[in-house]
């Protein structure tokens, strides 16, 4: 049964006015959407709605892209130390601004105080590497197989990018794409989700602040209807999107018949491998992570948990356990490990899939089951998923098999590295994935068997500017961060110098 948002508000948010008008950001000025029609929010934690945000049109997205391709030869041609100063001025405010800025996320998505307080820090820090970068663009000298001619390279940006960003990590997942895109001299409309809109709208405010001439960074809010028409604007010259696989495949059609570049970074099924040398307790709260962290409503999510025969038992029963001891409450209390799930929409969802796993022949229920009344201060009927564990014998689950997108795992036993490889390997999905040993050979072996852009080993869940994040299979194309996070957002041209000759 769907309840609706209850229209009371609380103390919880003072700093955020439940009933302001918030505005959309088009070449440098604060604007309503041209139909005037504008949507709410909804604390998933209290059930209350807050803040009237512009619902964009095709005419609103027409007016961005205007703008952006407006501003794009300027900032083009603005030298990089300058686009430097300007991101570093940005990191700064970020800095400032930032506990305003993780608790927006919160009220909006439900997710933790410490990790939104965590992405938001990583906002601020990619912004230094990016202005650092930003100076280091430069193209190679060739010494040419032709006489009496010079040649070499040039990066050069694209143009007008358009970013869409999910509601999981909405400024983290934003930055990936918008520091890149404005640092190496693209302009850029942005697109957040509908359900957290305003955490965006206030990192662009504060851009605006630090300096960014108008037109270079743009924000239109809406849905479905924005978002289709952002990718499908002939002033688009790029793609950057994270969100479901089955978006992305849209947006990839989309962009096929005009050869658009796209980054899609989608969805993910990933596996941790768990050996019988592995530390057993290390291992666990890996697990433990890989389907807990941000209530399970993470690509990154290490929800398929292969273990060996020999230690299965005892790794059961230490994740069911440590399963037992999650916090589960408020979502700005510091000791709660999981807060309620984004919107009631994600909610069903996921409680979808416990019928599911009923009707699938094998599939066990270790622990776990849906809840939403007991939590102090939450709404009546709460969007809480407690932490659930399945066991799945049978390659074909669905539980097993299939992004369910909430802090729900799947547990089956594997007998020897090569099985653990190929049930690993058997997902659709390419994202992530984990190898719990202690025998480094092994380690190796296996980290270059698996089919993902990323392989955490005795770890799970780490991040760092210089280090590339991506995907294979349905999990996407691209990469984003890394040492080349510029590469997505210029092109290389090649030039070539004749002499006469002599």
């Amino acid at each position: 049964m769907t309840a609706n948002p209850s229209t009371t508000t609380t103390s919880r948010f003072p700093e955020f006015d439940p009933d302001l008008n918030y505005s959309m950001i088009i070449d440098g000025e604060d604007t309503s959407s041209g139909s005037g029609r504008t949507f709410q929010l909804v604390d998933p934690f209290e059930n209350v709605e807050w803040g009237h945000v512009p619902e964009a049109d095709a005419s609103d997205v027409d007016r961005a892209v205007r703008a952006a391709r407006a501003a794009f030869p300027i900032w083009a041609a603005t030298l990089p130390v300058a686009r430097a100063a300007i991101i570093s001025r940005w990191a700064d405010l970020i800095r400032e601004h930032a506990e305003r800025l993780a608790r927006a996320q919160v009220h909006e998505n439900g997710k933790t105080i410490l990790e939104m307080r965590g992405a938001t820090q990583s906002v601020a820090l990619l912004a230094d590497f990016t202005a650092q970068m930003a100076q280091t663009i430069h193209g190679v000298t060739v010494q040419p197989g032709v006489p009496d001619h010079e040649s070499w390279t040039r990066r050069e940006p694209l143009g007008v990018v358009a970013a869409i960003a999910p509601w999981n990590n909405p400024l983290g997942l934003l930055s990936w794409k918008l520091l890149p895109a404005v640092a190496s001299g693209n302009t850029i409309v942005v697109k957040p989700s509908e359900v957290t809109p305003v955490s965006t709208l206030l990192l662009v405010a504060l851009a605006n602040e630090a300096g960014f001439p108008p037109g270079v960074i743009n924000v239109i809010t809406g849905a479905g209807e924005a978002g289709a028409a952002l990718v499908n604007h002939p002033g688009i010259d790029k793609v950057a999107f994270t969100g479901s696989t089955a978006t992305g495949r849209r947006i990839a059609e989309a962009a096929a018949p005009r050869f658009l570049r796209t980054t899609l970074e989608l969805g993910g099924k990933g596996p941790q491998i768990v050996f019988a040398d592995a530390d057993i307790d290390r291992a666990v709260g890996g697990l433990l992570t890989g389907v807990i962290a941000g209530t399970g409503q993470a690509c990154n999510a290490g929800s398929r948990i292969l273990v060996h025969d020999v230690v299965y038992d005892e790794v059961t029963s230490k994740l069911q356990a440590a399963m037992d001891a999650v916090r589960i409450g408020d979502p700005l209390d510091e000791s709660t490990m999981v807060g309620p799930v984004a919107s009631r929409a994600q909610y069903e969802k996921i409680g979808a899939y416990f019928s599911v796993a009923e009707s699938e022949p094998g599939t066990i229920l270790v622990r776990g089951g849906r809840i939403g009344t007991d939590v102090p201060g939450a709404a009546r009927d709460g969007l809480f998923i407690e932490p659930t564990l399945y066991e799945t014998p049978d390659a074909s689950s669905r539980i097993r098999r299939e992004e369910i997108f909430g802090p729900v795992g799947a547990i089956v036993r594997f007998h020897d590295e090569e099985e653990a490889i190929r049930i690993a390997n058997e997902s659709e999905f390419g994202l992530v994935s984990g190898v719990w040993t202690q025998d480094i050979d092994r380690a190796s072996r296996v980290s270059q068997a698996l089919e993902t852009g990323v392989v955490w080993i005795n770890t799970w869940r780490v991040f760092s500017t210089n280090m590339p994040f991506g995907g294979r299979k349905m999990s996407g194309m691209g990469r984003e961060l890394g040492l080349n996070l510029f590469d997505e957002y210029t092109d290389t041209k090649a030039v070539w110098l004749g002499h006469a000759p002599h």
